[in-house]
């Protein structure tokens, strides 16, 4: 039941991430290069030199938005519902012991990496 009503909110948060992310690169790019907009990958007037850079910082924007939404969009469900959203520690541990994410030289179940914390 949870997931009916996550995965609808979870998409309307990140089409309004992807806007709030493009709003911030749009500023960071102004105070960054003093321009208004950002070169595109076919502008022939602009060399590789800008061209990349403005793709990487754009990138990496819409990288950290995603994932802070993302992250907060799963706490505040586990909150108003006492129930996590997404992947829980109990299926990452099963799916390393299966042999091929667990380390060879393991003793023990990945368990043990639980007990570091």
């Amino acid at each position: 039941m949870i997931k009916l009503v996550y995965k609808p909110v979870s998409l309307l948060v990140s089409v309004l991430g992807g806007m709030l992310a493009g709003a911030v690169f749009k500023q960071i790019w102004k105070l960054a290069a003093r321009e208004d907009d950002a070169p595109q990958a076919t502008d022939a007037e602009r060399g590789w030199r800008e061209i990349l850079p403005a793709a990487a910082l754009q990138g990496a924007v819409y990288g950290l938005v995603k994932a802070a939404l993302g992250r907060g969009t799963a706490e505040g469900t586990r909150k108003l519902t006492g129930v996590w959203p997404g992947r829980t520690a109990s299926r990452r541990t099963r799916r390393r012991d299966h042999g091929w994410l667990r380390p060879e030289s393991a003793s023990r179940p990945v368990t043990r990496l639980r007990e570091c914390r």
